[in-house]
């Protein structure tokens, strides 16, 4: 840490552990989806007494949509949101000022999935298939790169909107495969209810490694001091799930009763060792590899300097 940062935090503790009678600052995170163990640095930090530690008051809000919160932190209604890195490559190359301050998960999850005894071995085998989708204009051209490296397109192949039924429509024998299904949960889900899946890893298949989960702020709010304390909350958390993972998983669990069952058990060991181990460290060449990914696809046009839209906070400061 350098001595900046070091020093900046002296400071601040000092007024925390001051005892003085300070309100806490107030976080507002927009979640992508409804809780689930993606989100499990976050909600370990807020009931660990992480975000209390450095004299935040954190609230963590559900969507009823979520293809809203990214819109709404660069509207200024919240303070940050938890997004996904193609997301905001195309958001930032269609103005909105967003900036990445943090990663949840630092692997992709997003994966193309079949079931177990499908006759499709590989990519190949999908000539002529029936593959359902959930998010148009990214899963489609993530799968079209997909596909080209085993010489097909997606003439090739009958896209079907299955609106986020994934698993369903694959049981249903609506779909032969589905892309956009994440490997910790349709694969859990699949086998829990008898019907295993198979799945074919995206960056094994021609797409570059990205963050999957990550934290999105304001562009004009990237200074505010209040965010470098979040991420430090953040840190201490992860290290904490590390060291006690098993208590973690139960405090986890213990903050809504509909937690408590197989599936996120399952999910929780699965997404674990894929957790950002420095939340706020920035990888420019994977930011600039997969923007240059989306330009040679076109899924954008062009994109700004990676400066403008992925810092790490800590180095900012």
């Amino acid at each position: 840490m350098k001595l900046k940062l070091r020093a900046f935090l002296a400071a601040s503790f000092a007024v925390f552990l001051s005892g003085s009678a300070i309100a806490a600052d107030k976080v507002t995170v927009l979640l992508d989806w409804f809780v689930n163990p993606d989100h499990a640095t976050l909600v370990i930090a807020k009931e660990a007494g992480f975000f209390k530690k450095y004299g935040l008051d954190v609230e963590l809000i559900a969507p009823s949509d979520p293809s809203l919160p990214p819109k709404l932190v660069a509207a200024g209604q919240a303070d940050l949101a938890v997004s996904y890195q193609p997301q905001l490559h195309v958001q930032v190359a269609e103005g909105l000022p967003l900036v990445r301050i943090g990663t949840l998960v630092a692997t992709p999850l997003n994966s193309l999935v079949v079931l177990e005894d499908s006759p499709i071995k590989s990519i190949a085998d999908l000539k002529g298939r029936k593959v359902g989708f959930s998010v148009g204009g990214f899963e489609d051209t993530m799968l079209s790169a997909m596909l080209g490296q085993h010489g097909l397109t997606l003439k090739d192949i009958e896209l079907i909107n299955v609106n986020f039924s994934l698993s369903p429509s694959l049981f249903a024998g609506q779909v032969d495969a589905v892309i956009g299904a994440f490997r910790n949960f349709e694969l859990n889900q699949m086998d829990i209810e008898k019907r295993p899946g198979r799945a074919f890893y995206v960056e094994d298949e021609g797409v570059p490694a990205y963050d999957e989960l990550i934290l999105v702020a304001k562009s004009d709010r990237v200074g505010e001091e209040k965010l470098v304390r979040f991420m430090l909350a953040l840190q201490d958390a992860t290290n904490y799930m590390l060291n006690n993972n098993a208590k973690s998983l139960d405090m986890f669990i213990a903050t809504d009763k509909a937690l408590d069952n197989e599936l996120n058990r399952r999910a929780w060991i699965d997404t674990m060792p894929r957790f950002a181990l420095r939340p706020a460290a920035l990888d420019h060449g994977r930011y600039t590899r997969f923007a240059e990914f989306m330009i040679e696809n076109g899924m954008i046009k062009e994109t700004p300097a990676l400066e403008t839209y992925a810092v790490d906070i800590f180095a900012e400061k």
